[in-house]
């Protein structure tokens, strides 16, 4: 623990395999849009799952809402 004042204490974190695997996914399928080859190699069996593993999907309902406009 690493605290920043005599009231709150901060929990230092360092960056684990799986978040180094995460961002890979996440950056590989934003300049290739290459899911197949993603799911091949994190050995997932359906596009949704990989897309949420790599935090795809967030990141596209976020830029539909932005996007959105009436009328």
């Amino acid at each position: 623990m690493e605290y920043l004042d005599e009231t709150v204490a901060v929990e230092k974190r360092t960056p684990s395999t799986h978040t180094h695997r995460k961002k890979f996914g996440h950056h590989y399928y934003k300049r290739t849009h290459d899911i197949e080859t993603l799911m091949k190699i994190f050995n997932y069996s359906s596009q949704k799952i990989t897309k949420r593993y790599i935090g795809v999907t967030d990141d596209e309902i976020n830029q539909l809402q932005n996007n959105f406009r009436l009328g």
